[in-house]
């Protein structure tokens, strides 16, 4: 109750003594951890050195030191001695695996650096630079060291024989590495890869990769890239490998070009085989026995030297290499005379035939669509909206009026005066000689009364000014222009007032 009772109430600092002195204990502790001086890391590589730094840091002087140890730990539990050294008795080197590799840099207890040489990657682990001091005992830093090694890198091409099973066709390996390797292929096949790693007794790791594919013809000299990361590359390494797939022959025989005439020289025929590994043998042979004696062969070449009716047979081409053999024949024709043959038109005189022939069709349909066009807008109606209708009994209402009502004519008798003018749809006669035809009236019958006759202008003006009463037409539209026309002369009439 007690304690528990001083944890939740505060205290004068004088009334508890005992934590003044806890304080002080836990200070005095961090100083200590901080006496003896060392670097936490440090990496190194094989064949190389490395130096291990340890300093005694004492600020009051106090302390006395009486010897200093390097221990080394390779792994957890395991301790051993590697460096000693005393001031009256020097140094020594207890560890037959580190003799001759170990130095002190300063003959100083205050300061005894090591130095390890030649290393080797089992020298991996924890080093502590521990002092035996008096009076608080034993001070110690701890280092660790990590090994590293550059991987050897390697990849080559498994050789395989094309089939329908998958096999593995290249290989990539990142030897006695440390860290492990990570390894990855970059290809234009179809394909996987599988990855393994095996660790090594002195800590190194060695990483393997197997790239996998259904081998065909097609993928033979085709690359895969294999590429290794590793952190102590400052760039993966990059190798590309060429697949090598076998595979027996395949026989094709080019040369003939159905023109083999009686008396033509030279004819020559090509038996051309695709195969890995390159063809061992290549064997002409012909349909009818033995070849005629005008045949010669070299390699894969046939030649006729002189070409009759001997050579009228079938050649067969047998290639073969190791994964087996393959053939192919032709059949030769002769003919009595030699053929002429005419070259056909290139390629591009063809697409500018043909875009030629294009256009011309094009600018004849646009020239009959035109041409369609305008007939069509000739005969449709007019598309002008027609006159408003006028005042009855005006001269323009009469004008106007259809020329089909011939019953309102008939029945509608002429006021003295007026004179109505039926358009007949003809042309205009001008033959003056006929008056009886109506010539004068456009080949129209008459239609002014016959009663009514002037000599001259003037009676016919004051004819129409007597006759104007009653009617509602302005007296300034009676006056109408006449002329002297003689039979036999043409005329335009000037206009006429009604």
């Amino acid at each position: 109750m007690a304690r528990d009772y001083a944890v939740s109430c505060p205290v004068s600092p004088v009334r508890n003594p005992w934590l003044v002195a806890a304080a002080i204990l836990l200070a005095a502790q961090g100083v200590v951890a901080q006496k003896v001086r060392v670097e936490e890391e440090l990496e190194a590589y094989p064949t190389e050195s490395v130096d291990l730094r340890c300093q005694f840091i004492d600020g009051g002087g106090r302390t006395k030191l009486t010897q200093v140890s390097w221990i080394w730990e390779p792994i957890d539990g395991q301790r051993d001695n590697i460096a000693v050294y005393h001031p009256i008795y020097g140094q020594s080197f207890p560890n037959l695996s580190f003799k001759g590799r170990v130095v002190f840099l300063h003959n100083s207890l205050e300061n005894p650096s090591i130095r390890i040489s030649n290393l080797r990657m089992s020298d991996a682990g924890r080093y502590t630079c521990e002092y035996a001091t008096y009076p608080s005992g034993n001070e110690q830093g701890t280092t660790t060291l990590i090994m590293l090694a550059k991987p050897k890198n390697s990849a080559n091409v498994v050789t395989v024989q094309a089939g329908s099973k998958s096999v593995v066709v290249a290989q990539c390996e990142a030897a006695d590495g440390k860290p492990a390797a990570t390894i990855k292929w970059l290809a234009s096949v179809g394909g996987n890869h599988s990855t393994s790693a095996t660790n090594g007794p002195d800590g190194t790791v060695t990483v393997r990769s197997e790239y996998r594919l259904v081998p065909t013809p097609a993928d033979d000299g085709k690359e895969v890239t294999c590429m290794v990361d590793q952190r102590t590359q400052e760039r993966p390494w990059v190798y590309p490998v060429k697949l090598s797939v076998e595979y027996p022959p395949s026989v094709s025989i080019e040369g003939y070009d159905n023109n083999w005439y009686v008396g033509r020289s030279d004819a020559v025929l090509l038996c051309l085989a695709n195969a890995n590994p390159a063809p061992t043998a290549i064997t002409w042979t012909a349909a009818s026995g033995s070849l005629p004696d005008t045949v010669m062969v070299d390699g894969n070449k046939l030649t006729v030297r002189k070409v009759d009716d001997a050579v009228n047979t079938t050649f067969i081409c047998e290639v073969k290499n190791k994964h087996g053999a393959s053939r192919h024949q032709i059949t030769t024709i002769v003919i009595e005379e030699k053929r002429e043959f005419t070259s056909a038109p290139s390629t591009g005189a063809v697409i500018g035939g043909i875009l030629g022939a294009l256009i011309f069709i094009g600018l004849i349909v646009g020239v009959v669509f035109f041409i369609r066009k305008r007939r069509e807008e000739g005969e449709a109606p007019p598309k002008h909206k027609p006159p408003p209708p006028v005042k009855a009994g005006s001269s323009t209402e009469m004008l106007n009026k259809p020329s089909d009502s011939h019953t309102a004519l008939e029945t509608a008798p002429l006021s003295r005066g007026e004179v109505y003018y039926e358009p007949t749809g003809g042309e205009p006669v001008t033959n003056l000689d006929d008056e009886t035809t109506g010539a004068l009236n456009g080949g129209a019958p008459p239609v002014l009364d016959d009663t009514v006759k002037y000599d001259n202008v003037n009676e016919l003006k004051e004819h129409a000014a007597d006759g104007h009463h009653g009617n509602d037409l302005d007296s300034s539209n009676h006056d109408a222009p006449t002329a002297n026309i003689s039979h036999g002369e043409s005329f335009v009439s000037s206009a006429m007032y009604v």
